[in-house]
């Protein structure tokens, strides 16, 4: 899979030079770790719209493989990262249930990019594999480039980075780093690794 050549919504004139903000959303498959990596990130309080899982989400949401998943979120998380002297980090955290994936498209208007975050456990399984799929092919619909972060569950598979381009069918060219969502450093190298691929890529000569 590879990423539209541009997004008509980026502009990154506006990084050099002074402080400025960009918008980072941060998306992928349901119970990925969405929500605790933008908590371990966020330098303020996060914002999170969380609710308790109840009855209603029987047949709705699928729970296989994640018997700790008690919350889920209903509309997004946001957070805020200075990476650096000059750069801030608006994070925004898209739902993943297939019921709210209109929405992306709402969230990712003016983003300069997306981290999708994967879990390693559901890329054994064949019929789970598609819900990465499904976000990917969504980012490519929306024209939005992005990077890929493999979430180190604990007992989780060890796949190697060949095994996992070729699961989900990535291009030479995107970005795919490891990370463990509940550490403040992975997750940072992890946006390091977008950021750092999204420059590069909007400062390209227009073909």
């Amino acid at each position: 899979m590879d990423s539209a050549a541009s997004n008509p919504t980026a502009d990154i004139s506006y990084l050099r030079g002074h402080e400025q903000a960009a918008k980072i959303v941060i998306t992928g498959a349901f119970g990925v770790g969405k929500t605790t990596f933008i908590a371990s990130m966020s330098e303020i309080r996060p914002l999170r719209t969380e609710e308790q899982m109840t009855a209603a989400s029987l047949g709705t949401d699928d729970l296989e493989g994640l018997p700790e998943k008690t919350t889920t979120t209903v509309a997004m998380d946001f957070g805020r990262l200075s990476l650096t002297d000059d750069l801030v980090l608006y994070l925004f955290g898209a739902p993943g249930q297939e019921r709210f994936q209109n929405f992306l498209a709402d969230l990712t208007r003016g983003a300069l990019g997306a981290l999708v975050l994967v879990d390693p456990r559901r890329l054994s399984d064949p019929r789970r594999l598609g819900e990465s799929y499904d976000v990917i092919d969504r980012l490519e619909e929306l024209g939005l480039a992005y990077a890929i972060a493999v979430n180190t569950f604990p007992q989780a598979p060890a796949y190697s980075v060949e095994q996992l381009r070729g699961a989900m069918d990535l291009s030479p060219e995107t970005p795919l780093v490891f990370c463990d969502a509940r550490d403040r450093g992975s997750s940072r190298d992890a946006l390091i690794c977008l950021v750092e691929y999204l420059l590069a890529r909007y400062s390209e000569p227009a073909r």
